[in-house]
């Protein structure tokens, strides 16, 4: 039998999603509390992957299993106390045999948080801009990912990938207490700014090259048409610095057969 796991985990605490050796990892961990409370090796297999530091407001995972879940309540209560504070497990749902986490998704979506006044109750989970960015300009930009198919200058070099096209849907910064998912997220926040984007799929370091990047068009560094060029060098050296990975996080993923919030065993 198989099901999908939705939860969320503090990526500080771990080398990435993806289990590597010498270093813990949010898949490591899941995959020890599961074996653990299955009582036999249990593989998972994620949604996608996050670099070191990166957070998830949520994830899915699949495994199997020939134990079925009859007390999902129990379940996750058990499940839980295995994995520490980073991560949290909310559901437990039973899929079809061929329902596949990544593959099944049709959406993701991240945000990545922005301050600019000192705040040491945030710095963990916000970049502070040293300077004002002009969010009308990078809006400007932004929209240029729309129309873009080839992400090329914003994909991680060497990786491993058969392709760099991606169909971004959505791609917009505002200041944080205008979206009511971010603002509630950090605590009713009166100052910063949040990019969100989301796309069918999404390359290794991709979301943090573009806000790097879209940050120097915030900054007066880099023009509209200058942005325009670099996404049609499809050259990850001419585009901007990666960002810092502890404001990104992996805010939700679509499939059309999981509701969030939906729990059955």
């Amino acid at each position: 039998m198989r099901y999908f796991l939705e939860l969320a985990y503090n990526g500080d605490a771990f080398h990435g999603w993806q289990s590597q050796p010498n270093a813990s990892s949010v898949q490591e961990t899941l995959e020890g509390a599961l074996s653990k409370i299955l009582r036999a090796p249990t593989k998972i297999t994620g949604a996608g992957r996050t670099d070191t530091g990166v957070h998830a407001r949520q994830m899915f995972a699949h495994f199997d299993t020939l134990s079925q879940i009859c007390d999902a309540k129990g379940f996750l209560i058990s499940l839980n106390s295995l994995l520490g504070k980073n991560i949290a497990v909310s559901n437990v749902l039973k899929v079809a045999e061929e329902a596949h986490a990544r593959f099944d998704a049709t959406q993701r979506t991240y945000k990545y948080f922005i301050t600019f006044n000192k705040n040491p109750f945030l710095h963990e989970f916000c970049w502070k801009s040293p300077s004002h960015l002009d969010i009308d300009l990078m809006n400007r930009a932004a929209e240029l990912l729309l129309s873009t198919s080839d992400f090329t200058s914003f994909a991680k070099l060497h990786s491993d990938v058969k392709t760099n096209i991606c169909d971004v849907s959505e791609a917009l910064w505002r200041p944080i207490n205008e979206d009511p998912e971010a603002n509630e997220f950090l605590g009713n926040l009166d100052e910063g700014i949040v990019f969100t984007i989301s796309a069918d799929r999404f390359l290794r370091n991709m979301v943090r090259a573009i806000v790097g990047t879209l940050v120097d068009v915030g900054r007066g560094k880099m023009s509209i048409s200058q942005f325009q060029e670099i996404i049609n060098k499809r050259d990850r050296c001419s585009a901007g610095t990666s960002m810092p990975p502890q404001a990104l996080y992996l805010w939700r993923i679509r499939y059309p057969y999981v509701n969030s919030g939906d729990s059955e065993a």
